[in-house]
């Protein structure tokens, strides 16, 4: 009877595992896409090859705006983006409080980006972009999405650090 909440527990960190993995392949994917907009710029303004495209710079700043989200939900979930080792080395007890107090430092932060982020989405519902006419929710609603996954990725940190306060080991 015991394993049943070990065994939730693993489904969900496979679950967050399989997440993260899309993540990394969504930021692989915009970075790779980002480079077409980019290109067609200089080209566009340094040779009279191709047309000067306007839509491009609105494009590769959208695109950039995901890449920057998607990066910093990756970064809280490998512990990478909001982590600064200040303190000495010290036991895996008080190492794991200071996390604790970091993580809800990082958590007010992930709340502030779901509900302004929720707010800012609603304003862009029935716009679009001025060049590029794509609907500003797709841009908007990054900041949600971010807000969102740090939470969810941050429980995750602060349950086995609250796990290895309490008890002193991560098992």
């Amino acid at each position: 009877m015991n394993d049943a909440p070990s065994s939730a527990r693993s489904g969900w960190r496979r679950l967050t595992a399989v997440y993260h993995r899309v993540l990394s392949l969504l930021l692989v994917a915009s970075v790779a896409i980002l480079i077409i907009p980019v290109t067609l710029q200089i080209f566009s303004r340094f040779t009279a090859l191709i047309p000067h495209y306007i839509w491009t710079e609105e494009m590769a700043r959208f695109l950039f705006v995901w890449t920057i989200m998607i990066g910093a939900m990756i970064g809280v979930r490998e512990s990478t983006h909001f982590e600064v080792d200040l303190w000495p080395p010290v036991n895996a007890r008080i190492e794991a409080v200071v996390k604790l107090f970091a993580g809800l430092a990082v958590l007010v932060f992930a709340i502030v980006f779901v509900l302004a982020g929720i707010e800012f989405t609603r304003f862009a519902w029935n716009r679009i972009s001025e060049l590029a006419e794509l609907p500003l929710w797709l841009i908007h609603m990054a900041w949600p999405i971010a807000g969102f996954t740090w939470i969810v990725f941050l429980g995750e940190q602060m349950w086995d650090n609250l796990r290895i306060a309490v008890t002193g080991s991560a098992r």
